[in-house]
């Protein structure tokens, strides 16, 4: 039994450690200078990487080569190059030691990321061609890419680039600045201090300096947008260079930080090595580095190569960047788009595209760190309905375990988790509770013991179980990285492991960065061990991902195969869009925080992750009602919509703030709701092509510069665009709305001119929302406690006509929770509006004998923005009967809500052909 004052220690020390991550405090966290590899790359100067590649020739269908260095009098080992191609202009481009020369150990290349059917996509490589190019005294390689486009190995000096088929202009290029740097493994050398030292941490490094460096030009680019997680502009701004401020790199190292500052280069959770490069005289580029180590990335001033006498084309605008990490290979994919969907399209074939999601998580979540207790959790949801506010998921946070132990229970302060459960299920609703990675070390915890006996810890330097501190005390983490381990944790969510949860419960994955209260930055150390020798410095940024995977698929295990998961994940990686849902962690009630949540959601969406948000109302702080309210109206448009709160905090529910506040949160959550048949079938579309749900202005519009450096509105799928309001009692917004067709503001039904700015009245009830001309969006007007409640509702069409008095939408559809959608159980209709009729028409395939969906859902309203003339009636085809056409609400449940023209009750069905022509 362990002595008063020793317990009176480690509560003392737990208490020091928590209080010093409640906020973000910079000397915690590593500069570039603080951090050699980043130091040492950042010095280097163009032209200072010595290698030719020699040896080019083709071999199973990819072109490889070594890359040596003939003017060393101590020549370094030559690596291997391999390029390949594969299918939609991807390019790959991979770097390693020479296995056959023995290095002291393999170099670590993150598997289980890249989705097979890419790697089934590779184009064979037949041969290549040699070329001389502009001075050059030698030959490069040119190779086949795709029928716009061919790849150029440049062997002396070496440089990788894709151009334009023909000897055109280049589209991306590795290396021509000259910047490229390999560390090698190496024995360790006696005399020699390996060891690093940051503030009271030491890393051993075992294996010493291994970072990769090299320069990543985008030609024909005004902006490069990617690589999250930052709190930051949407477009990239320069961090090196003439005229830039003194600049920390971009930092991508998963990082739990607690309130954040804004408008930074700083690291936060997630990590996403994508660059997106876009410009109006060529358009849309890619570059990923698939590498789970720390990574700094230098977007570089115009001029920062002022004394490089290598020299580019002059007639190119270009980026140019720099490219840094502290381990592993070379594994690079340049994407030459030529659009930026088509440029999300090429990096979700490599990395999967987003989960479809169940419908009631495309809803609103209602969160809090922590409900106390049953009855709490019973008086937040009856609330809901007496307010006539709609939610589908409430959270329980970590204070619902016994003793911080996950996969258990309170017993005292829920003593009946099946039946609380089973309460909210009775109406449609969803619990979901927390999962995180550190296990109590508690000899009585099973799930420890169990671990402990198996080996299925990560292990500290020395080969013993890790243990580091979080929210239990004493913790050790589960080693994700080993297969075997992941399965381990999937069987924990059946429902005789987990018990007391039930199928409406789903998951929360916190701090899976990981973080380590006492470790180094609030992390694991480097040199902690995982499956198969890899130093934690190799995998760090990919932890979270396999352990968001693990627990995807336990949730898949749990329901037999035939349920979709739903976890959130705080942590992420390139590929985290396959198992679930993101947020942006842990930010503040300030307006400052809700202005920079459009660009780190839509720089999410644009790297894959189309499923994501940020916490509604900041999760630290006590926000003003407005800044609540104004928060809510623009979640209403996250892709992942949830109210979410730290338990210092004063509580937030929606109904707390007066009557008129409650009124203006429910109706931006009822406007959520109404849309939800919009969102899931935009969700459906980047579940097929990768194409986010929320969107940059510029990817809808990619010829418009007015939009390039806009984040201040986004684009929700194609048809609507949102303006944000992020400062206090304002009065005005200036709205640029872009070019090409016209808009129609929703608060009036009022047609606007694109391709100009408006200055609009900022009104109390919304924030300004337009329906760009020419589209149709599927809505669900009548409103019920929960999604789940609706699925049986009639829906409305909203067309929005054109200047040709034309339109066109989807409507997606399924079950809403199976994977039976995957075998063709779904309904996909296009609408068109063209010569003054209405054709509804199939765009699923013909899928006989495999699984069938079918919906007796109708249409009851079609609303007509900016139709000419003054119908009286639709007739209705194949049916041959008259609906009316009449004036009406443009929203049902809205107090001013403006008289549009509408088609009343045509109760077409939605699953079938139909016409409806206007007379």
């Amino acid at each position: 039994m362990r002595s008063r004052a020793h317990l009176l220690f480690l509560l003392l020390f737990s208490l020091s450690i928590i209080s010093s991550v409640s906020s973000w405090k910079r000397d915690e966290f590593r500069t570039c200078n603080q951090t050699p590899f980043c130091k040492r790359a950042r010095s280097r100067k163009p032209g200072s990487s010595p290698l030719v590649a020699t040896h080019v020739a083709v071999s199973d269908g990819d072109l490889i080569a070594k890359l040596t260095n003939p003017n060393q009098e101590d020549p370094v080992n030559p690596l291997v190059l391999t390029l390949s191609a594969y299918h939609d202009g991807v390019l790959r481009l991979q770097i390693d030691e020479d296995p056959s020369l023995d290095p002291p150990k393999k170099r670590f290349q993150v598997p289980d990321v890249i989705v097979p059917e890419f790697l089934n996509n590779k184009l064979w490589l037949q041969k290549l061609s040699e070329e001389v190019i502009g001075r050059d005294l030698g030959p490069s390689s040119v190779v086949y890419l795709s029928d716009g486009y061919e790849a150029v190995l440049r062997h002396d000096p070496f440089e990788v680039y894709v151009r334009e088929k023909g000897g055109g202009k280049r589209v991306v290029s590795f290396n021509s600045h000259g910047l490229f740097d390999f560390e090698q493994l190496r024995v360790k050398k006696e005399g020699e201090d390996w060891e690093e030292r940051f503030r009271s941490h030491t890393d051993k490094r075992p294996y010493g300096p291994q970072s990769i460096s090299f320069d990543v030009s985008f030609h024909e680019a005004d902006f490069v947008y990617g690589i999250p997680e930052h709190a930051t502009s949407l477009a990239l701004k320069p961090t090196k260079g003439p005229g830039v401020e003194e600049s920390e790199p971009y930092r991508l190292f998963n990082l739990d930080v607690f309130e954040y500052i804004h408008d930074s280069p700083f690291g936060l959770y997630g990590s996403v090595p994508l660059m997106i490069s876009h410009g109006k005289a060529r358009g849309t580029s890619g570059f990923f580095w698939f590498n789970a180590a720390e990574m700094q990335i230098d977007v570089l001033g115009s001029g920062w190569d002022a004394e490089d006498s290598i020299g580019l084309p002059s007639d190119q605008n270009r980026i140019d960047t720099m490219w840094i990490s502290e381990a592993g290979v070379v594994d690079a994919f340049f994407f030459v788009g030529p659009g930026p969907k088509d440029v999300v399209r090429q990096y979700t074939s490599v990395t999967g595209t987003p989960a479809l999601p169940q419908f009631f998580a495309t809803a609103y979540h209602q969160c809090r760190w922590n409900y106390r207790d049953e009855e709490d959790v019973a008086q937040v949801d009856s609330k809901f309905d007496v307010h006539d506010i709609p939610y589908d998921v409430l959270w329980l946070d970590i204070e619902h375990t016994e003793g911080k132990k996950y996969f258990t229970w309170d017993r005292v302060l829920f003593p009946n988790p099946e039946e609380m459960q089973k309460k909210l299920d009775a109406k449609g609703r969803h619990m979901v509770t927390i999962v995180d990675p550190h296990i109590k070390r508690d000899e009585s915890f099973h799930l420890h013991k169990e671990a402990t006996e198996k080996g299925y810890y990560v292990k500290d330097a020395s080969g013993k179980d890790y243990d580091g501190w979080c929210w239990p005390g004493s913790s050790s983490y589960p080693d994700m990285l080993n297969p075997e381990i992941r399965s381990w944790w999937a069987d924990k969510f059946s429902y005789a492991n987990y018990v007391g949860s039930t199928p409406s419960l789903y998951i929360w994955n916190d701090m899976n960065e990981p973080s380590v209260f006492n470790g180094p930055e609030v992390t694991m150390p480097r040199d902690a061990l995982h499956y198969g020798g890899v130093e934690h410095r190799e995998v760090h940024n990919a932890y979270g991902y396999y352990f968001h995977m693990a627990t995807a698929d336990g949730l898949v295990k749990r329901g037999n195969g035939k349920d979709r998961p739903f976890v959130l994940s705080r942590a992420v990686f390139p590929g985290s869009q396959r198992h679930g849902a993101v947020w942006t962690g842990d930010n503040t009630a300030e307006w400052e925080h809700l202005k920079v949540s459009v660009p780190m959601v839509l720089t999410l969406g644009l790297t894959g992750v189309a499923f994501s948000g940020a916490d509604v109302g900041g999760f630290f702080g006590n926000p003003e009602p407005e800044l609540l309210v104004r928060w809510y109206q623009l979640g209403a448009y996250y892709p992942f919509f949830r109210g979410h709160a730290h338990h210092d905090t004063k509580r937030r529910e929606p109904w707390l703030f007066g009557e008129r506040n409650t009124e203006l949160i429910r109706e931006a959550i009822h406007i959520r709701y109404m849309l939800l048949p919009y969102f899931y079938t935009l969700f459906r579309e980047a579940n097929t092509s990768g194409v986010p749900v929320m969107r940059p202005l510029w990817m809808e519009f990619p010829a418009d510069e007015a939009t390039f450096s806009n984040d201040e509105a986004f684009m929700v799928g194609s048809s609507l665009l949102v303006q944000g309001i992020f400062t206090e009692r304002a009065k005005h917004a200036s709205v640029y709305l872009p070019s090409g067709q016209s808009w129609y503001y929703l608060s009036s039904g009022t047609a606007y001119k694109g391709g100009t700015t408006h200055k609009m009245e900022v009104l109390e009830d919304s924030v300004p929302t337009f329906q760009r001309a020419g589209t149709i969006i599927p809505r669900k007007d009548r409103f019920r406690r929960s999604s789940t409640q609706m699925a049986n509702d009639p829906y409305t069409l909203v067309i929005a006509l054109n200047s040709t008095q034309e339109a066109e939408g989807e409507l997606y559809t399924d079950d809403g929770k199976s994977f039976e959608f995957a075998q063709g159980a779904y309904i996909h209709r296009r609408f068109v509006f063209s010569d003054g009729k209405l054709t509804s028409s199939n765009m699923a395939p013909y899928t006989s004998g495999k699984s069938q969906f079918s919906s007796g859902c109708s249409i009851e309203r079609i609303v007509l923005l900016g139709y000419s003339g003054r119908p009286k009636s639709a007739l209705i085809e194949p049916a041959n009967h008259k609906a009316d056409i009449e004036l009406g609400p443009l929203f049902l449940l809205k107090g001013h809500s403006p008289i549009v023209l509408t088609i009343r009750k045509p109760n077409v069905r939605i699953g079938e052909d139909w016409t409806i022509r206007v007379m």
